[in-house]
């Protein structure tokens, strides 16, 4: 109840004052650190950074559909694609560079790459829990949203300057910013169709989400020692996730319930930020340094560069 709470006084500061609604619940959640280990509130609001959370990342399935990702053309995706994995990998790197542990540099990375605050929560389900993982996830999940509300702000005015038309404005926003809202808000930005093409795009990297975290739990699996507890290959939240994407390809969804199926992934992902605000403590977040931010901008940078420089290239 105090994960929704929060969760619900967040989205209507988000309606009513504008600024994501991931941001404010995070910056409340932690206003109620006190309560994080209270034996009253402690064992809901571990249920909702956990539990909730896999709901609500099985339900983004229901807001994907195989035939709008063709519809964008082989050219399209390829650039999508390839921008996620060069981000992947190198982003890693960029991390280790700076001396950041691995599993942090793969959590950002993923992030950046795909779809911001919700990848990391998933991302982050399957990375090795330690005294330092859930400081990382926070510190993550508040530095993309902050990066993606920049974007929002800044890259329509990129794509002025470079002169890209609506359509490959639309490629460059769905392929480059981080959180799904501030995609919808810098492509309806631009125009209608500039949003239409973004919202698609930014689909097409939503989905690389299975791959992507299935990939991390089997490399996980293989670097554990032989006496540490297996966890599925293939997650049951991510199951969900395969299943609706399936349905909803095939028709098996209507519009409506599709629609009302993201809007309870929203709110449960909401509740799962919230709560993993209420488990953070500031003071535990000023120990992480400058390093952390540099990582995550400089991934966000490397991905804006390849994709502008593959659509001047498809030009």
């Amino acid at each position: 109840m105090l994960s929704a709470t929060i969760a619900l006084a967040s989205a209507y500061l988000s309606e009513h004052y504008g600024g994501p609604a991931m941001l404010f619940a995070l910056l409340l959640g932690i206003a109620f650190n006190f309560l994080a280990d209270s034996s009253k509130t402690g064992p809901g609001i571990q249920f909702s950074s956990k539990r909730i959370l896999r709901v609500g990342v099985a339900l983004l399935g229901a807001r994907i559909t195989w035939t709008e990702v063709q519809n964008l053309g082989a050219e399209t995706v390829a650039l999508v694609v390839s921008g996620v994995l060069v981000t992947l990998v190198v982003g890693t790197g960029i991390a280790r560079l700076l001396k950041l542990p691995r599993s942090f540099g793969v959590l950002t990375a993923g992030a950046v790459a795909i779809c911001g605050a919700s990848a990391a929560l998933a991302i982050s389900s399957v990375l090795p829990n330690d005294s330092r993982s859930e400081r990382w996830t926070i510190v993550t999940v508040v530095g993309v949203t902050a990066l993606s509300t920049i974007a929002m702000m800044v890259y329509p005015l990129f794509s002025a300057f470079l002169q890209f038309d609506d359509t490959a404005a639309g490629v460059f926003i769905g392929a480059t910013i981080h959180d799904v809202a501030q995609v919808i808000g810098a492509g309806y930005t631009i125009s209608t169709e500039a949003g239409d093409t973004a919202a698609i795009v930014k689909l097409l990297r939503v989905s690389c989400l299975l791959p992507v975290v299935v990939a991390i739990g089997f490399l996980q699996r293989g670097s554990k020692s032989a006496d540490a507890p297996k966890v599925p290959l293939l997650p049951l939240f991510l199951f969900g996730f395969v299943v609706l994407v399936a349905a909803n390809s095939f028709g098996l969804i209507s519009p409506d319930i599709a629609a009302f199926l993201g809007t309870v992934s929203r709110w449960c992902l909401l509740c799962a930020v919230a709560a993993l605000g209420i488990r953070t403590s500031l003071g535990e977040l000023a120990v992480v340094g400058p390093r952390p931010l540099l990582a995550m901008v400089s991934q966000t940078a490397l991905l804006a560069l390849f994709a502008i420089g593959g659509l001047l290239y498809l030009d």
